[in-house]
């Protein structure tokens, strides 16, 4: 049994490609599935940061998470840009996240990774979308 995979996606909206390993084996992904990806740095609802670590006591306050069936928390771990691009809307940014061994690389317009930093933590939420 395959237990991760490598999915390779395209944005629908944001003209984004993302690339992400995910424990298939807790989050069975099938080709086609279409689902919503969040990446934050808080769960909080407020936007106060966290510590990262699990804490019952946040249990009790709404999240983020709430919504959401597979969370991960991770570290990006480099950006990297297309400097070199000959057209300047053809510029593309990478951001490099590991999420404990889990790795995902998202691509696209540098406004869409807008205060993505190199070793920022990371959540990562995703919800599988009825058809």
């Amino acid at each position: 049994m395959k237990i991760i995979s490598r999915l390779h996606c395209e944005s629908e909206s944001f003209k984004m490609d993302l690339v992400l390993d995910v424990n298939t084996w807790m989050y069975p992904m099938e080709l086609g599935d279409k689902f919503r990806l969040v990446l934050a740095l808080t769960l909080r609802e407020d936007g106060y940061p966290d510590t990262g670590e699990y804490n019952p006591i946040e249990l009790e306050q709404p999240s983020r998470a709430d919504s959401f069936e597979y969370i991960m928390y991770g570290k990006i771990y480099r950006i990297e840009g297309n400097e070199n691009a000959r057209e300047p809307n053809k510029n593309k940014l990478s951001a490099y996240v590991s999420f404990g061994g889990l790795l995902m690389k998202l691509q696209g317009d540098p406004n869409n990774l807008h205060g993505f930093e190199a070793d920022q933590q990371i959540y990562l939420l995703m919800k599988k979308l009825a058809f």
